[in-house]
């Protein structure tokens, strides 16, 4: 069987992704550097019957994917910088309605409008943390074309099983990286699909009742069972229950489906760790500076040095992290911003004194020479 090879930018591996995930419904609003994801989308979707539309501005086009998921589609948009930051109310309802939706953020130099043609990695606590109150996120990325065509169909997976909003969290460098892709063919990757209700129409649906295999089947709005969605902290009809028992049960279901999971959700990459005496973890595009720099380091001095890729970075993976970081004289952690992973490593290590952090925060790609000049400064060594 011929394969589906492609040679193709990142944001064509993204929606290559997302239509094999089988998502019908798209809304966004241009933005640099993430428009090529909605370009495309709006090139693809009317050939296979799925629905494009271009709102206004990023907060109506996170309302209208809300909507779309509501009445059954698998939905998604595409966004990048102050757009993000205008998509935060909207995750939040997401997450207390606990609809399936998937955002991507093309990440580019911040704060505000700052830079808008350049790479960074400065929004990753926001995916976090961006929207208000108590509650959890998955946030997911990659470091090449063939992993990020993987990683989209992992993220409507994970939306779907969760019922929950999962961000994307690509950056320039990688969207406009063109790679080889394969293509796989229908079946070869699992695809999760929307989990409906079997109570017949006319009888009593609770869309927040969790059934006995610990899920909460949905019913497409409109198609018959009459139930209330909001924002407000509900009871298991939908409707607002303010009590503190309510509350409290809920907001814990909301954090403790993700968090309690994360060793479950958690997808990561291994370079040269088996025998690794320093580690350097890594996400997204400095992934690749990271290796090269481990391979530099044992090819030229002799000396292991091992590479973690985290591709799930919300939930950590705190018991993950922590094994694989454990017996390592010293842990680097490579990122384009002013510090933000290096907190969690430094968090979730016996010994956080052995965590350094190597980055950039210029607009600018981390490079090998920039790893390897932290290897230096902790090992003494450099080439």
């Amino acid at each position: 069987m011929t394969k589906n090879i492609q040679f193709i930018p990142g944001s064509d591996a993204c929606i290559e992704g997302a239509l094999y995930a089988g998502c019908d419904f798209f809304a966004g609003y241009p933005i640099t550097p993430s428009s090529e994801v909605a370009e495309g989308m709006s090139a693809a979707l009317p050939k296979r019957g799925g629905k494009f539309i271009q709102m206004e501005d990023e907060i109506a086009s996170m309302a209208c994917i809300i909507g779309a998921c509501l009445s059954g589609k698998k939905v998604m948009t595409a966004t990048s910088g102050p757009g993000f930051s205008l998509k935060q109310e909207g995750i939040g309802y997401a997450c207390m309605a606990e609809l399936p939706c998937v955002v991507v953020n093309v990440q580019r130099g911040g704060p505000s409008t700052g830079n808008p043609t350049h790479v960074s990695q400065g929004d990753t606590m926001q995916a976090r943390w961006g929207t208000h109150g108590d509650h959890s996120i998955i946030a997911m990325t990659a470091s090449n074309l063939q992993d990020l065509f993987t990683t989209t169909v992992e993220a409507f997976n994970f939306s779907e099983t969760y019922r929950t909003p999962v961000i994307l969290m690509f950056d320039e460098a990688t969207q406009h990286l063109r790679e080889k892709v394969v293509i796989p063919e229908p079946g070869e990757i699992k695809v999760v699909d929307r989990l409906r209700t079997t109570i017949p129409v006319g009888e009593k649906y609770y869309p927040y009742l969790t059934d006995a295999n610990g899920k909460r089947p949905m019913s497409d709005f409109g198609a018959g069972h009459r139930y209330n969605v909001t924002g407000l902290h509900h009871n298991i009809s939908g409707f607002p229950d303010v009590s503190p028992k309510n509350v409290d049960d809920l907001i814990h279901h909301l954090v403790e489906k993700i968090e309690n999971k994360a060793t479950e959700i958690a997808r990561y990459k291994e370079y040269y760790m088996d025998d690794a005496e320093y580690v350097i973890v890594a996400y997204g595009t400095t992934t690749r500076s990271a290796i090269q720099a481990a391979e530099d380091y044992r090819n030229q001095l002799g000396i292991k040095v091992g590479v973690f890729e985290l591709q799930t970075v919300w939930p950590f993976a705190d018991e993950i992290v922590k094994e694989k970081c454990a017996n390592a004289k010293a842990v680097i952690v490579a990122e384009m911003n002013m510090g933000q992973i290096v907190r969690e490593v430094s968090r979730v290590l016996a010994a956080p004194g052995k965590v350094f952090l190597s980055n950039r925060a210029n607009n600018e790609i981390i490079k090998p020479s920039d790893i390897k000049a932290s290897l230096k400064m902790i090992i003494g060594k450099g080439v």
